[in-house]
């Protein structure tokens, strides 16, 4: 038995500056401190189970717990547990040879009893994260070996520390930190739980702080997923969400070859917002909270997503603060893509009106994972859907068999007809419905990329705006109308209206349409269109910056008014007969403004 320990010494480190050096450059956040001093604490009491559930710890267990105490007289924030503890020489080894983890050594001893994955790590750096908020810590610990003796261990933060014999009558580790006074805002019970909150929401072992409970050992992603109901699933993400509609569904991950990985993830109901859906997936590592910035691990378009992954395999830096570039994380990556996939799959084939009734929430995730991700795209290709304006549902062959027949142009491509604003184009919407064209619904904000993407990946297929032009601009076919005008009417057709345009961004033709069609049509090209519509769904400045836009005037020579105002002698009237005409065509656009427009209000009030 170890009796009368009194011993000083100098830690195993190669410079006296290795606190400062923590202090400013090993941890980017000082509140992680507590979050690695619980974890290691969560780990002694851990090693304590496994002990006895390998018949190497005979004594009773009682209830194994980790506490949190704040003295504010004091100016001391105490962690203790029930665990394993230390003897002296283990103190020597774990904590005054810094680069040395007792967790490695551990795993490493019962690595052949599968259990290695249970146990935190890093007890070395992770102890001197301390050493950010604290002018001086001891250790006062007791080894649950037989014949045991308590000591304490004591550190300023110089590389002194002294070590000695203590009273303490139960096994386990108590870890007192005097804080600094650079630190005093952390002697604050609501900040301290808080951060307890933050990182040890979900740590196996309870986390007792001001004599409460603060954490869920058993959050259901580890559990086996057939103990769970729906229920279940949907009370755990009020848990994490609690202000949140309830979720669509979700995915429960759970593999352990060739990584291990378990978690939840959601499908949340989204607004048309990316930006303010991101973040919101939590990485844990062994139930230790470590971050919700998952760029690297979960593909860009299921970065929308909600839940929780815990893995162990998950590489991240020294103080666990972020990401290295690993293998397994490409491997995790394309594992939750694959999962994705394969759920949506099945709810299609297995649910295809429930699907199609959760559709708009989930076309999000869809379009964007077949804009951004090709291996994604090969699975997606059969589920995804696209909506007409008439509500009817269609995956991608199922559209194309049924526009094949009426919407095929002279160079055998396809036209795929869409509208981004059914009230503001209704009247393009309706002149394709007259000959019997299909018009899609194409209004989130990700499908002006989404449109490119089917372009690039339907073969002999073109996806158009309905009023990007004329209909018979848009699919053109070998036979067209005739124009009841002259030549030479055409051309002083074309004249009146360039003049009462008076703008060289308006390109004026004369086009053969069908007589119900509209007398004037207005339309911008489909690139200018698409541009305008990318650049604001990603928040930047047109290109086109404040010039303006480019537009077509199309004049239905086969329309009576158009002959009419051919036919006016007079010239004022004339004029005044076009302009209104114009006007209209303008106004259908949503371009008629300003004094224009109150000049043609006037101007129809006095003919009424």
């Amino acid at each position: 038995m170890e009796t009368g320990i009194q011993e000083k010494g100098n830690l195993s480190i190669h410079t006296e500056n290795i606190f400062p050096i923590i202090k400013k450059f090993l941890y980017s956040d000082h509140e992680i401190f507590l979050r690695e001093l619980v974890s290691n604490a969560v780990d002694a009491t851990q090693k304590l189970k496994k002990l006895s559930s390998y018949g190497e710890f005979n004594g009773e267990l009682g209830e194994l717990k980790v506490t949190v105490k704040l003295d504010k007289d004091a100016k001391t924030i105490t962690i203790s547990d029930n665990g394993i503890g230390m003897t002296a020489d283990e103190i020597k080894k774990y904590i005054n040879q810094i680069a040395f983890s007792g967790a490695t050594e551990f795993v490493e001893k019962y690595k052949d009893k599968g259990d290695e994955g249970k146990i935190i790590g890093n007890f070395g750096l992770g102890f001197y994260s301390a050493y950010m908020v604290a002018r001086n810590v001891e250790i006062i610990t007791k080894s649950y070996k037989d014949d045991s003796e308590a000591v304490r261990w004591e550190c300023d933060g110089s590389t002194e520390f002294t070590l000695s014999s203590a009273e303490k009558a139960e096994r386990g580790s108590d870890i007192i930190l005097h804080i600094a006074e650079d630190s005093e805002e952390f002697l604050d019970e609501f900040r301290l739980r808080g951060i307890l909150e933050k990182y040890g929401k979900f740590l196996p072992i309870q986390i007792e702080f001001e004599d409460k409970v603060i954490n869920n050992t058993s959050p259901i992603w580890t559990k086996n997923p057939t103990e769970l109901k729906d229920e279940d699933y949907i009370a755990f993400y009020k848990e994490l969400y609690p202000m949140s509609e309830d979720p669509l569904f979700w995915i429960h991950l759970n593999v352990d070859y060739p990584f291990n990985l378990t978690g939840v993830l959601y499908f949340p109901k989204l607004k048309n917002d990316f930006q303010g859906q991101r973040e919101k997936i939590q990485l844990y590592s062994r139930q230790v909270f470590i971050t919700d910035e998952v760029k690297d691990i979960v593909p860009d378009f299921l970065q929308l997503l909600h839940g929780v992954i815990d893995s162990p395999d998950i590489p991240l830096n020294v103080s666990r603060s972020y990401l290295q570039a690993d293998g397994n994380v490409k491997k995790i990556n394309g594992y939750i893509t694959r999962k994705v996939g394969d759920k949506l799959a099945e709810i299609f084939k297995n649910d295809r009106p429930g699907f199609e009734a959760k559709f708009d929430d989930i076309g999000l995730f869809v379009k964007y994972g077949i804009v951004s991700d090709e291996k994604f795209y090969e699975k997606a290709k059969d589920f995804c859907l696209v909506k007409n304006v008439d509500g009817k549902f269609f995956t991608f062959s199922e559209y194309a068999e049924l526009v094949k027949e009426n919407q095929t142009d002279k160079n055998d491509t396809q036209i795929w007809l869409y509208t981004t604003d059914e009230q503001k184009q209704d009247a393009f919407i309706q002149s394709a419905k007259k000959r019997s064209y299909d018009v899609l619904q194409l209004t989130s904000v990700i499908d002006s990329h989404f449109i490119n993407a089917l372009e690039q990946k339907l073969e002999k297929t073109s996806v158009k705006r309905v009023d990007a032009d004329t209909l018979d601009k848009l699919i053109e076919k070998d036979m067209k109308l005739e124009s009841i005008l002259s030549k030479d009417d055409e051309e002083k057709a074309k004249k009146l209206f360039e003049d009462i345009a008076g703008t060289k961004s308006a390109h004026v033709s004369v086009e053969a349409m069908p007589v119900d069609e509209l007398p004037v049509v207005i339309t911008f090209p489909e690139f200018m269109r698409r541009m305008t519509d990318m650049q604001a769904s990603s928040g930047q400045r047109s290109m086109f910056g404040d010039m303006p836009l480019m537009y077509t005037v199309s004049l239905n020579a086969n329309h009576p008014i158009i002959g009419r105002v051919l036919q006016t002698e007079n010239e004022d009237d004339q004029k005044a007969l076009a302009k209104q005409v114009y006007d209209l065509a303008l106004l259908s656009q949503g371009l008629l403004t300003g004094s224009d427009l109150t000049k043609f209000i006037q101007r129809t009030v006095t003919t009424l």
